[in-house]
């Protein structure tokens, strides 16, 4: 046990965030088991969902630097293709699904801040 009161106060951060990280880990666990399980019964459809979600807590492990970003990538990578492998097809993004007739939100004209007066020096008397 430590003695020195910021080494009492790092340790009960250790603990603290040790606890959030593993929950971020397990929920990244059971959503890659969800998928895998998705895809060795050969359900399309659900394994499309289940690589939605899985790709969501990568993503969050990501942000939460519990996994790097180029790890987070491969393990997708390799999702994906067991997922194209078995026939899954991409689940189209709310973006995309957007009608396209809609016009886009017009502009608000910005205003420009009054440019600087600058002045001049007196030339210097040789």
């Amino acid at each position: 046990m430590p003695i020195i009161k910021s080494a009492v106060k790092r340790m009960h951060q250790t603990v603290k965030r040790k606890a959030r990280n593993q929950v971020t880990k397990r929920n990244l666990r059971d959503e890659t088991k969800a998928f895998a399980v998705a895809i060795a019964a050969k359900d399309a459809k659900k394994a499309g969902e289940e690589l939605k979600k899985v790709q969501s807590a990568l993503d969050i492990a990501v942000k939460k630097n519990i996994l790097k970003k180029n790890t987070a990538a491969r393990k997708m990578s390799r999702l994906s293709a067991q997922a194209k492998a078995a026939g899954v097809k991409p689940l189209a993004s709310a973006k995309k699904a957007a009608p396209k007739t809609a016009k886009p939100a017009a502009k608000a004209p910005t205003k420009k801040a009054p440019a600087k007066a600058t002045t001049k020096k007196p030339a210097a008397k040789k």
